[in-house]
């Protein structure tokens, strides 16, 4: 009997494996979201790294870089925004986003619990203070809220939505 289970498993162990992946999707709606969020807040705040971004190291090469156009660099992804802010996520430090003023002074600090969707995200001031949170379903999909657990944002591809569906933002979206 112990030769015929040895013979089975080790025909077993040899055959090909034919197996499907299955691959699922996250859904959430709004209170959904802000229950993920608010059951648990990130407030493991480093004052020592944020104070060394307090200036943008590269800040005269970002601005050339906002006439051009360029987003995607060796070392960096920039997002530049309407209001002349800007964003800057090294790619050596892919779970942080540093949002700068038009002067290049660090004006907000973003920290991610994941760069797989979808995850976390915390926004705080240079000082610590928590702005807002946010969960990123996917690259189409985030909801943004207080700290308080308000809605300030549901985003859908190129629209933001408050809680009641009004379209409260627009944003220029590209696949």
């Amino acid at each position: 009997m112990k030769k015929i289970i040895s013979i089975l498993l080790v025909i077993f162990l040899h055959l090909p494996a034919c197996a499907e992946v299955l691959q699922g999707s996250v859904s959430f709606d709004v209170n959904s979201a802000r229950e993920e969020l608010l059951k648990y807040s990130d407030n493991k705040f480093d004052k020592t790294l944020a104070e060394s971004f307090y200036k943008d190291y590269y800040y005269k090469e970002n601005q050339a870089y906002r006439l051009s156009a360029t987003t995607n660099l060796k070392n960096r992804v920039l997002a530049f925004f309407s209001d002349t802010t800007y964003g800057v996520m090294y790619n050596a430090m892919p779970l942080y986003v540093w949002y700068y003023s038009k002067d290049g002074t660090l004006i907000y600090m973003e920290k991610k619990d994941s760069t797989e969707y979808p995850f976390k995200a915390y926004k705080y001031t240079p000082s610590g203070l928590l702005m807002n949170m946010s969960l990123r379903v996917s690259k189409e999909e985030t909801f943004v809220f207080t700290p308080a657990g308000k809605l300030i944002a549901h985003w859908i591809g190129p629209n933001a939505y408050d809680e009641d569906n009004n379209i409260i933002m627009t944003r220029e979206y590209k696949e």
